[in-house]
């Protein structure tokens, strides 16, 4: 059982998408990844929701370019928390997903992170909160991992002074 799914609007995405996954594996978060079209395999996407939502997913994330519709249509087809990745990839470098991932009608909404892999690293960061509101194992992992971070910039900050001071 997965308790994030990830859908991308296309392979060609799975570049971008990819430090999504990398944190949730570092979390230890069981997830999914396959593809589907908003357009393309409508049936498909909507079967999809149906049969991961069922079988335990908890949030979906879904990564999409051009017209960006995926996260749109999975937010019609669930209650669940859906994520949406908008991908750069035209002549208006990603503005145009944004645009359609960030702009849903009233009771679906789509929590929309920035573009490409960055998008990408705080979905998962974003489904693990999500998720650890009912696992205080995770929650504490999250923590931990926040403290890692913290600590490495101190470290930089300190090997930036000591390069740099008083020259």
């Amino acid at each position: 059982m997965a308790d994030v799914v990830i859908i991308m609007g296309s392979a060609s995405d799975a570049e971008k998408v990819a430090p999504c996954m990398e944190v949730l594996e570092r979390l230890a978060i069981p997830f999914e990844v396959t593809v589907s079209s908003a357009h393309r395999t409508a049936e498909r996407t909507a079967r999809l929701v149906a049969e991961k939502e069922a079988s335990g997913c908890k949030v979906f994330i879904c990564a999409a370019g051009m017209a960006a519709h995926l996260a749109g249509a999975v937010a019609a087809r669930t209650i669940c928390p859906v994520l949406g990745i908008p991908i750069s990839g035209t002549a208006l470098a990603g503005f145009d997903a944004l645009l359609s991932t960030v702009q849903m009608p009233p009771g679906y909404p789509v929590g929309t992170l920035a573009l490409d892999k960055a998008g990408a690293r705080n979905a998962a960061w974003m489904a693990a909160q999500i998720l650890a509101l009912a696992n205080p194992t995770l929650a504490e992992k999250i923590r931990n991992a926040r403290a890692a971070m913290q600590e490495d910039v101190e470290a930089q900050a300190l090997k930036i002074a000591s390069q740099y001071s008083g020259k």
